[in-house]
């Protein structure tokens, strides 16, 4: 039997399964890619918000990036809650002798509106792991925090894109307009093209974990093999089908649905990449 691609996940927590590393992993397994994972902060959260957080100490994440890499295969990797300047220098040397595509998903706000990292923090990040990554996954808030400018149209979010790749350094920016009005459309940019992915707009308030999910499933795909503009394609579609299908749990921002593709995989060739 062939061994399947690797993918890791360097983030926090979710106890109520919805989002972080519990909602990467739940993606890697959906789209049949072995799933891997690093803790940076133990996060007290549910569909209401976040309660508490707990960073482990540095030393911890270290050992944790060591533990992986010196023994099994990773090809891809994302990023998803980094807390604080110590935990992004370490997974920066880290990420400088490890040379797969990243996908960075700049965890800042939680769904509930939480803040997550302080300001330097985010400044850190701008300046030294943003140009480290394949890929880059902000939403509008988190792309107007990294460009400081405010988005208000689908042109602003074509310039948010190219900004972070020609100014921050990113290899490529995924913008995405979910919170926009009309059909929630996201602008792919890759330092010469620039993609369009549109679907339907879904009414519903059980989007906890969506932007985990989303950033999840492009690492899936290009751990793969996949070239990023299909390894989008597919994961927009994937998010989609999450949030079609998402369940009405807890009493905030219920949590989306990691095997709701399965209700339309017929349409899509998820599974039998090569």
């Amino acid at each position: 039997m062939n061994n399947p691609a690797c993918a890791l996940t360097i983030a926090g927590t979710d106890p109520s399964g919805g989002a972080g590393i519990q909602a990467d992993l739940k993606t890697f397994q959906e789209l049949q890619v072995y799933g891997m994972s690093v803790i940076t902060s133990v996060v007290a959260q549910n569909t209401t918000g976040v309660k508490s957080v707990h960073h482990l100490p540095l030393d911890m994440l270290s050992q944790q990036l060591e533990a992986v890499s010196s023994d099994m295969p990773v090809h891809a990797f994302k990023t998803g809650m980094i807390a604080d300047i110590g935990m992004m220098e370490i997974i920066r040397d880290w990420i400088k002798e490890i040379h797969v595509p990243y996908v960075m998903d700049p965890v800042m706000i939680a769904t509930s509106g939480d803040a997550l990292i302080n300001e330097n923090a985010r400044d850190f990040l701008r300046e030294h792991l943003v140009p480290l990554a394949a890929l880059v996954t902000p939403n509008i808030s988190e792309a107007e925090d990294m460009v400081g400018e405010r988005i208000r149209s689908h042109e602003d979010m074509k310039n948010a894109a190219r900004k972070i790749v020609h100014t921050l350094g990113a290899g490529a920016a995924l913008v995405k307009g979910g919170h926009m009005e009309g059909q929630a459309v996201d602008y792919l940019y890759d330092g010469e093209f620039m993609y369009t992915y549109t679907s339907e707009r879904i009414e519903t308030k059980n989007i906890h974990g969506t932007g985990c999910t989303y950033s999840a499933a492009i690492t899936a795909f290009l751990s793969r093999g996949m070239e990023l503009p299909e390894a989008v394609e597919k994961s927009k579609t994937f998010v989609t089908a999450a949030i079609r299908h998402s369940f009405s749990l807890g009493q905030g921002n219920g949590p989306t649905n990691h095997w709701g593709i399965r209700k339309e995989e017929s349409i899509y060739d998820f599974h039998d990449h090569s």
